[in-house]
Formats: C-alpha cells, sequence, structure tokens
C-alpha cells in the first residue's frame, strides 16, 4: 500500500520519473545492478534487512545514488544512523507530496533534507545533549578540524602528543562518536568549529 501511494503521488510530477521497486534488500540490489536511479527512496524496516545497513552497501558500491531514508519512526537514533550510513535524507511515511518532491529535488541538489517532523526531533535532541568540553579541548578539537596530526597539535599547544591523544579520546567519547570525521561533523553541528 505505501509503495503504491508512493508511486502514484509522484507519477503526477513531471520532474520525476519512477525506475521501479524493490520489496526488500535482496531485490533492491539486484535491481540496482541493472540500472542506478539517481534518488532512491528507502525504508529503514525491511523484511530481509535492515534498511540502515542497506543504506551503507548501497552508498559503498554505488555512491552516486542519493538515498532518502523513509520510515514510520521518528526518533533520533534512526535519523543519525541513516545519515552516518550515507542517507541525504530522511522522510517521515506520513509526509505530503510537497515534502516528498522537496527532499527528492534536495537530495539531487547534493543538500541535506529532513522532514520537518525529523528536523524537530534532530533539534530538540541536539539542545539537550550538547557535550560540555574544557577550553583545552576545544584547542585541540579546532586543530583536529583543521587537519592536525597528534604531534603537530603537541608541537602548538606545548603539550606532549600522549596527552593530546587523551584529549582526542576524550572528545570522541563526549561527542559519542568512534572516529575523527563524525568527530568534526558533529563538532561542526553543535557550532563548536
Amino acid at each position: 500500500m505505501v509503495v503504491e501511494g508512493i508511486r502514484t503521488m509522484l507519477q503526477s510530477e513531471n520532474k520525476i520519473e519512477w525506475m521501479g521497486h524493490a520489496m526488500n534488500a535482496a531485490s533492491c540490489m539486484a535491481f540496482l545492478s541493472q540500472q542506478q536511479p539517481e534518488v532512491l527512496l528507502l525504508d529503514i524496516n525491511l523484511p530481509d534487512k535492515s534498511g540502515i545497513d542497506l543504506c551503507k552497501e548501497i552508498k559503498e558500491k554505488y555512491p552516486g545514488i542519493h538515498i532518502v531514508g523513509l520510515s514510520s519512526f521518528n526518533q533520533q537514533s534512526f535519523i543519525e544512523k541513516m545519515l552516518e550510513n550515507g542517507a541525504s535524507g530522511y522522510v517521515l511515511k506520513n509526509a505530503t507530496l510537497k515534502e516528498l518532491v522537496e527532499a527528492i529535488e534536495a537530495v539531487m541538489e547534493g543538500r541535506t533534507f529532513l522532514s520537518i517532523e525529523a528536523n524537530n526531533t534532530i533539534r530538540e535532541n541536539k539542545d539537550a545533549k550538547i557535550p560540555v568540553i574544557t577550553r583545552r579541548e576545544k584547542e585541540v578539537l579546532q586543530l583536529i578540524a583543521e587537519g592536525l596530526t597528534n604531534n603537530a597539535i603537541a608541537e602548538k599547544l606545548f603539550i606532549s602528543a600522549t596527552t593530546v591523544d587523551t584529549h582526542r579520546s576524550s572528545l570522541l567519547a563526549k561527542f559519542e562518536v568512534k572516529n575523527t570525521a563524525n568527530l568534526i561533523r558533529m563538532a561542526a553541528q553543535y557550532n563548536f568549529i
């Protein structure tokens, strides 16, 4: 029903051509091996695999495809995981045609799109979870964002490389991320850099 509803809605749009649909991860990958759409609407709740995991797999194999997560779940963890795994947008299944078309157009232009409800969820939780960092951690964070190595940061701040490593580990823990790329992304989101 959801697929038919979306297809019917989008067929009335002149700028959008419906290429097909898949009912599970396996048939989606089979479809993509034959043809790649510019935009893929991806449900995060699939019968044979998590759409969140499939998103990462698709982006690794077909980096040119813009993925919009489609879900009835308006939870921060789902939204963030989809974006971390390469999705360019996240829209709830109760979206209007206007919102869905806006999402498709935005991701095709290289922008990120969150439906109003998803955006509100991220904003509410972002305000509640802003990490508290020390002045020194902020200095280290700034230099990490500039691309400096631990040794270069140590020289610049007149501290040991081990101390820099400790600050880096502390920052990763405080921002609840596993790597430097996500640390920089989150720090920028919270306006630390």
